[in-house]
């Protein structure tokens, strides 16, 4: 190889070098934190409405991702937010809740345990990797991908004003109304 092939080599690798690495950031799920704008999204809930977070400007919004209808945890969290609805109204929250279930198991969900607020099926997982709540996890030894159990506080101007990432499922309103 002569000097001119080795320079052009070298430029063609760099090149891509670096286009590997910027592919690999934008790949990755952002790590969202207070004061950061709250990603819009678009998707239907448990009675395939379409829903969008941007539609709720003005108001204080609780998002949280759940990992599963009809599992103890989630459906601790959700009737801990079911029997303090009447409460987080008058603070002023409406209440989302997120998981990759489909919208019939959320409408399923819904009216088993008679939950007053919104489910928004993410089947395609597109606002989980908004969020950062698409996560690896492991149990038993075995690694899977899965929801992490994460709440996001969203003031009236779309911005994230608290994350909640340890969760007290029986206890959540409480964590979110700083009652502890």
């Amino acid at each position: 190889m002569n000097t001119s092939q080795i320079v052009s080599f070298m430029k063609g690798f760099i090149q891509s070098v670096f286009l590997t690495l910027f592919l690999l950031s934008c790949s990755r799920p952002t790590k969202l934190k207070v004061g950061d704008v709250a990603p819009d999204f678009t998707s239907k809930d448990q009675d395939g409405k379409i829903v969008t977070l941007s539609s709720f400007k003005g108001k204080k919004v609780i998002l949280y991702f759940y990992p599963k209808d009809n599992t103890p945890g989630c459906t601790k969290e959700a009737c801990n937010f079911r029997d303090n609805y009447e409460l987080l109204q008058k603070d002023g929250y409406t209440v989302l809740g997120v998981s990759s279930d489909d919208e019939a198991s959320h409408r399923i969900f819904k009216n088993q345990f008679r939950l007053p607020f919104t489910l928004i099926a993410d089947v395609d997982k597109s606002i989980h990797e908004k969020y950062g709540t698409w996560v690896e996890k492991e149990r038993g030894g075995e690694k899977f991908m899965g929801t992490s159990r994460v709440t996001f506080i969203i003031d009236e101007n779309g911005l994230i004003s608290e994350i909640i990432d340890e969760v007290i499922p029986s206890a959540h309103t409480e964590q979110i109304r700083k009652e502890f």
